[in-house]
């Protein structure tokens, strides 16, 4: 028999890539962690990882364990659901992780509308980039991830979620009052082929959205939180380029319209595989559905 504890831990290995990062994931010592593998390997009667001193990699049958270890874990999940259900109450928290506009533009009014239409319902929201809130989703460090995907980028992780889209904006530039296009009622991105940038850190995926539409940008500053990074510009620091709902006016900026078709960050709600048709998570997903900018043409949700 496989222990599907076991599982978890072959899926903590294959999203976080070592011994030691699993470990973390799973609040596991990495004794631990490799202790249930060998005996992971031991159920299977096959090897289902190589190993070279201390690095470690899936085998073709790890890769395979890992597939039936998903299908597993939405299969409990929709056991969860399935069994909340038969509780008459809607009553309990979720854990959300989301980034901060999206917490003003869509989180926080869920809360209100939660509070006076279904009172046993709470949240407790963590404020996460939102590149960081899926890892959390997939680790059960949260039960719903409010993140983003942006036209140019590839999705990732599709199998083990069920998204609901909730709006889609448009990066604008944000230009000091005092540039020499400030007045333009848009600007080609090619324009500010010389001027100075300022960008999100590496792995930030806005940060990649700006690599790929401007050629060799020349990056002088570096901030995540987007307020900071039109403070700068306000000071004539660069020029940057800002999801629509996350830009706040600061006294000497501007954002402006790009030229064209624009990259796009569209944002959704997350949640395991399986989960979806949880009491709580539905209560919660229609919430926010329903706050969401033109919820009513939104897809109400989408398996991949």
């Amino acid at each position: 028999m496989i222990d599907p504890r076991r599982l978890r831990v072959l899926r903590a290995l294959a999203d976080h890539g070592t011994v030691t990062a699993a470990g973390q994931a799973l609040h596991l010592t990495p004794s631990a962690v490799s202790q249930q593998l060998a005996a992971l390997e031991a159920e299977c009667g096959q090897q289902l990882l190589r190993r070279w001193g201390r690095r470690v990699s899936l085998t073709a049958a790890g890769e395979l364990m890992v597939v039936h270890a998903n299908a597993v874990a939405a299969e409990l999940e929709r056991a969860h659901a399935t069994l909340a259900a038969l509780d008459s109450g809607v009553r309990g928290m979720v854990r959300l992780a989301s980034f901060a506009s999206a917490i003003t533009l869509v989180v926080a009014p869920a809360i209100a509308s939660l509070r006076s239409g279904s009172p046993g319902v709470t949240m407790q929201v963590q404020d996460v980039e939102g590149h960081a809130s899926i890892p959390l989703l997939l680790d059960g460090e949260v039960d719903l991830a409010i993140t983003e995907e942006y036209r140019l980028s590839p999705r990732t992780d599709e199998s083990r979620l069920t998204r609901f889209p909730l709006y889609v904006e448009p990066f604008d530039v944000v230009l000091p009052t005092a540039h020499r296009l400030a007045e333009a009622s848009e600007v080609d991105i090619d324009e500010l082929a010389d001027d100075d940038w300022i960008a999100p850190k590496p792995g930030n995926p806005c940060r990649d959205v700006l690599m790929i539409v401007c050629a060799n940008p020349g990056i002088r500053h570096v901030s995540d939180d987007f307020h900071a990074i039109t403070t700068l510009v306000a000071a004539g620091e660069g020029v940057a380029l800002v999801p629509r709902n996350a830009f706040t006016a600061v006294p000497g900026s501007v954002a402006i319209p790009l030229r064209g078709e624009p990259p796009l960050r569209r944002v959704f709600a997350a949640v395991r595989r399986g989960s979806a048709d949880h009491p709580l998570l539905k209560t919660v997903l229609a919430a926010l559905l329903d706050a969401a900018p033109g919820h009513a043409n939104a897809d109400r949700g989408s398996s991949t």
